[in-house]
């Protein structure tokens, strides 16, 4: 198996908990917060969805699909439009509301181009320099390889708000 083929598998593993997470959720459950500053389910994967789209049309060379495809319209969100959460206040983090629906179609449309993108890569191009403000220079390879960690790491944080919620069964 080549390197493409390993980041569309696990950038499809993200998917598939975004749906599982995600899934059958109210808004107001979506929106839920286990302490004053803590973050939602509805932020985490608003983040997590908008680092991935960020991260991959900026080594790809395209559009985000937050502009593109009109989901900063759709979100409504009170950020300015390259916003990706990054350095987000308690305040912030509160105004991401969403409906499953629209976190979902903003997390497929995105893995989609993600997708589509990766499978025009070979191993080759993944060890192409994408930044060279770090020692060593970030390859390309490295910042998906990046981008999949973080995606984990705040997929798994709305899991377990999802399962609080559910287990108290808070509406």
């Amino acid at each position: 198996m080549h390197g493409p083929d390993l980041l569309i598998d696990a950038f499809g593993r993200i998917r598939e908990r975004v749906h599982a997470t995600v899934g059958g959720l109210t808004p107001s459950q979506l929106a839920h917060r286990v302490d004053p500053d803590a973050n939602s389910i509805a932020w985490l994967v608003w983040h997590l969805t908008r680092i991935q789209d960020d991260h991959v049309a900026e080594v790809a060379g395209i559009d985000q699909v937050w502009s593109s495809g009109g989901w900063a319209g759709r979100f409504d969100l009170p950020f300015p439009a390259g916003a990706t959460g990054y350095g987000h206040t308690s305040a912030d983090v509160a105004a991401v509301r969403a409906d499953p629906e629209l976190l979902i179609g903003y997390h497929d449309a995105t893995h989609e181009i993600t997708e589509g993108f990766l499978r025009e890569l070979d191993d080759e191009t993944l060890d192409r320099v994408v930044d060279e403000g770090w020692d060593p220079p970030v390859t390309m390879g490295v910042r998906l390889v990046s981008v999949i960690g973080d995606n984990y790491q705040h997929i798994g944080q709305a899991a377990f708000v999802r399962g609080i919620v559910t287990r108290l069964g808070i509406a």
